[in-house]
């Protein structure tokens, strides 16, 4: 069965959220969340906060001003990937690498999202690279996994490269194949 991306989001975000459920007997929690304001907040602990997902906010439920700050059209898949919920950053295993998928936690996030797209896509068009834009990061600062705006193919690349590996034909195949990974809290 095809998925689009927002249900491939839901359902993997379903199961982080129950993994973290039957392995801790309450829902996610984040130290790097804590003290940041979000709707998603369902406690808080001693310098931690435990989170569900929540629906993304109805007004500008896009990545128009990305688009329009690099005159370029953008991946429809991006555009649900950033705006079906907001969440905190959940850790997955793809194949053998271990990543953090990126989320929005709040509205003053999502404006330092698309600030942070901007800018990778800047900086990839001085290096003279095709534009991807990031939906993980990985334990090297110098990896990530993108998504290519030319083809849809979510890909490993080398920040700064032209170095790519293709991971997945699409964004709803690749989240498909994520495996939640209870991430330890200090």
């Amino acid at each position: 069965m095809n998925m689009t991306v927002s249900e491939a989001l839901t359902h993997f975000t379903q199961q982080y959220v129950e993994m973290w459920l039957e392995h801790t007997g309450l829902p996610p929690a984040s130290t790097e969340l804590y003290g940041i304001p979000s709707p998603c907040i369902v406690r808080t602990g001693e310098n931690w906060v435990y989170w569900e997902p929540q629906a993304f906010p109805e007004q500008n439920k896009n990545l128009d001003k990305v688009a329009i700050a690099l005159d370029i059209e953008l991946q429809p898949a991006i555009h649900d990937f950033y705006t079906t919920q907001l969440a905190g950053d959940m850790k997955a295993k793809f194949q053998d690498q271990t990543l953090s998928l990126v989320q929005v936690w709040n509205e003053d996030d999502f404006i330092r999202l698309q600030e942070n797209l901007i800018g990778h896509l800047v900086t990839q068009k001085r290096l003279k690279l095709s534009p991807t834009l990031f939906i993980a990061t990985l334990e090297s600062d110098l990896e990530m996994i993108s998504l290519c705006n030319l083809t849809g193919e979510i890909i490993l690349e080398k920040f700064g490269s032209k170095e790519r590996k293709v991971l997945a034909p699409d964004l709803a195949q690749f989240i498909g194949k994520l495996s939640p990974v209870l991430a330890h809290v200090e």
